[in-house]
């Protein structure tokens, strides 16, 4: 007998997404973490579009946007001189809100969802773990905080418990990569004197490393930087930095959080063993830059819940949840490449590299390239799972343009092209084709069926897009395709109307 259908270990925002996810598609959770309490820090604090877009369908995005402020340029210094500022599209602007703030935004939901956090709850060991996944649950021994020690069964559990997870260690995971040599400093306050943008990022690159500097909501400025070997972190050794390298006249004051830290690059060699799944900082570390790591780590989440739910509600076969590890390693394994050759670029320290360097800097801020080419992919515009099954692609090829199979389709985009979101959709802008795919939604009640207008995202041929819950495409195809249409449709999508999932604000 289940005690629960699925435990989520770890309640930082992978945990929290997951739990919001599965809870309100009708799954049973519970969520437990070994902190007594949220942590008050900042740590991470950018949410890039493709998290909002996950944040608005679970309805926390406006508490979100209230509690933080878009992010519209990051600019480059070299040992102080102005080298480059790229401007973020409209469409690509990040929301820079603190960690803690986006933990008590999912929280809120979570909570109005009927969900709760188990506070200074840890996770023991598994019991008589089966690596196979054909057993019909997983037990779990967890340590309360008055010493009590429990024993539940769940058909499935999530680790989203950090970089050094528990549940990672008990499944036998390796964690390889690399620790960059340096040690990186950190100071969040209320600096004094001049004054600074609060709307972008400031870099300032030098032969002593990179100074950032970023504003954060209610005042608070975080000062970034590589610490010498051997040095001390401490507010006066930032102020140096910042006197040295960084804007002039700043007065660094009213510490609110200050730490160093090393910064690793490293990933699980597995995201499952078999009822188990890793997510977020347990499957993936990387460096800070272009702040990826809570944004993979809440798609990771989101990935994982609608698969878990369509599982367990009978929905979909167990062999959907092999398709979360082929999904998630490969986009973790890009992030942290492109991470590193980021962090790379901002350690590079003699010259003629950092000539080079600037050179690069300078040709892309004329040329457009960061905007066109380097922020779609930060922002998730770019994140794509590539199709397996020769029945996701057109029989022909496309025109120029077009969303493509794997991709994900933004939300207010999604919107006007009729998705039903959470559910699979196929949609056209295709009138002729409506009569038949309005038939193979009556032989499909899983299915719906969306008339999308004609829009230059769309693939230029008459045809279809077959739309997953969770935004992704799963097929594209044109009007002589409908028999590759009907083999996805029968692989993937449910023949029985799936259970309601709770919208928005409700």
């Amino acid at each position: 007998m289940l005690d629960a259908q699925v435990l989520i270990v770890g309640a930082g925002p992978t945990g929290l997404v997951a739990a919001c996810e599965l809870i309100r598609r009708g799954v049973g959770v519970r969520l437990v973490d070994r902190a007594p309490a949220a942590s008050p820090y900042a740590r991470a604090q950018l949410l890039w579009p493709r998290t909002l877009d996950l944040l608005e369908d679970l309805g926390a995005l406006d508490a979100a946007r209230s509690a933080g402020h878009t992010l519209n340029a990051f600019s480059y210094f070299s040992d102080r001189a102005h080298v480059a500022t790229f401007t973020m599209p409209e469409e690509l602007v990040p929301l820079c809100i603190p960690q803690n703030d986006t933990e008590r935004v999912l929280t809120d939901r979570l909570h109005a969802l009927g969900g709760r956090i188990e506070r200074g709850v840890r996770l023991l060991a598994f019991d008589d773990l089966d690596f196979s996944g054909s057993a019909d649950g997983v037990t779990s021994i967890l340590e309360h905080p008055d010493g009590r020690v429990e024993r539940i069964r769940t058909a499935f559990v999530v680790g989203a418990d950090g970089a050094s997870s528990a549940v990672r260690g008990q499944i036998g995971a390796s964690f390889t990569g690399a620790t960059y040599a340096s040690t990186f400093a950190l100071v969040d306050c209320r600096p004094t004197g001049a004054e600074l943008p609060t709307d972008r990022a400031h870099y300032y690159l030098s032969a002593q490393g990179v100074l950032a500097v970023v504003a954060l909501p209610g005042g608070v400025f975080r000062f970034f930087s590589v610490l010498p070997p051997g040095q001390e972190m401490s507010l006066p050794w930032m102020q140096k930095a910042v006197d040295e390298r960084g804007p002039a006249g700043v007065r660094l004051a009213d510490p609110v959080w200050q730490t160093a830290f090393r910064v690793h690059a490293r990933q699980a060699d597995i995201y499952r063993r078999g009822r188990v799944f890793l997510a977020g900082d347990a499957a993936h570390v990387h460096s800070p830059a272009g702040g990826q790591g809570l944004n993979t780590g809440v798609q990771d989440a989101h990935n994982l819940a609608w698969k878990l739910a369509a599982v367990l509600s009978g929905e979909a076969p167990d062999d959907l949840l092999a398709t979360y590890e082929q999904e998630r390693l490969a986009v973790a394994a890009r992030v942290v490449r492109e991470t590193d050759l980021q962090t790379r670029a901002w350690m590079v320290r003699r010259k003629p590299w950092t000539g080079l360097r600037d050179l690069a800097f300078r040709a892309a801020d004329r040329s457009g390239a960061i905007e066109r080419f380097y922020l779609p992919v930060m922002a998730g515009r770019r994140l794509r799972y590539p199709p397996t099954r020769a029945t996701q692609v057109p029989g022909r090829r496309c025109g120029r343009g077009g969303l493509r199979p794997g991709a994900a389709v933004p939300y207010r985009l999604a919107d006007a092209l009729g998705v039903v979101h959470g559910r699979w959709t196929v949609v056209t802008a295709s009138p002729g084709l409506l009569p038949a795919l309005r038939r193979l939604a009556e032989a499909t009640p899983g299915l719906n069926v969306g008339a999308a207008p004609e829009t230059p995202q769309l693939c230029e041929k008459p045809g279809y897009y077959l739309i997953r819950p969770d935004g992704h495409i799963a097929a594209h195809g044109h009007a002589d395709d409908l028999n590759r249409l009907r083999a996805e449709i029968e692989h993937g999508v449910p023949r029985r109307a799936p259970a309601e999932t709770v919208r928005g604000n409700a």
